[in-house]
C-alpha cells in the first residue's frame, strides 16, 4: 500500500511540475502602467489623490495622431485612466467627493477639457458614456521645451494645493487642483 501511495505521489508531482513549467508569459506591455500620486514620495502614506493609468510611447508618431483633438481620449493607452481622490477636493473649480473616476480628456489646440466619469474598469474610451460624467472643467495648454516621449502624468505644489501636469511631445496641460 505504501508503494502504491508513493507511486501515485511521484506521478501527481512530475505532472504538476510539468504544469507549471509549460506555463507562458506574455511579453511586456508597450504602455507601461504607472502611477503618479501626491505627494509623491513613497515615505508619505497620506496620500492626497493618485492617478493610474498608461504611459503610451509616441515612437515617431504625433500627439494629434494618438490622442486627436475635439475626440474623447482614454489620457493614456489600455485601459482608461483613474483617479482617486482620498478627500473631498475642487477640481479644476468644482467640487468633486472623495472617491474613485475614470479620466478622460479631449484634446484642443489651446485648451484640454478634461472629464471625471463615474464608470470605471473600462478598456480605452469605447465605452465611454458622458450621461455618467461626475464634472468637465478647461485646463490650459502650453508648449514645454523638451518633448517627452512617453506620456506622463506630474505634480507642482501651490498655494492651496497642486497643479497636475499632463505631458506628452512638447504640450503640457496644467489643471488646478484644491486639497
Amino acid at each position: 500500500m505504501k508503494k502504491i501511495i508513493t507511486l501515485t505521489t511521484m506521478v501527481f508531482a512530475l505532472v504538476f511540475t510539468a504544469e507549471v513549467s509549460a506555463q507562458e508569459f506574455s511579453e511586456l506591455d508597450r504602455s507601461p502602467a504607472d502611477i503618479a500620486s501626491y505627494p509623491s514620495s513613497g515615505r508619505v502614506s497620506d496620500k492626497a489623490l493618485k492617478v493610474t493609468y498608461g504611459r503610451p510611447q509616441l515612437k515617431g508618431r504625433s500627439l494629434s495622431e494618438l490622442a486627436p483633438a475635439g475626440k474623447v481620449w482614454r489620457t493614456g493607452a489600455n485601459e482608461s485612466a483613474e483617479v482617486t481622490f482620498y478627500k473631498d477636493v475642487t477640481f479644476g473649480g468644482k467640487s468633486v467627493k472623495a472617491g474613485t473616476y475614470a479620466l478622460f480628456t479631449i484634446p484642443g489646440e489651446s485648451e484640454w477639457t478634461v472629464i471625471l466619469n463615474s464608470n470605471l474598469n473600462q478598456w480605452g474610451a469605447y465605452s465611454y458614456d458622458p450621461s455618467a460624467d461626475v464634472v468637465r472643467v478647461s485646463a490650459k495648454v502650453s508648449q514645454g521645451s523638451a518633448s517627452l516621449e512617453a506620456f506622463s502624468i506630474a505634480y507642482k505644489e501651490v498655494d492651496g494645493g497642486v497643479h497636475m501636469f499632463m505631458g506628452w511631445g512638447n504640450t503640457r496641460v496644467a489643471l488646478p487642483i484644491n486639497l
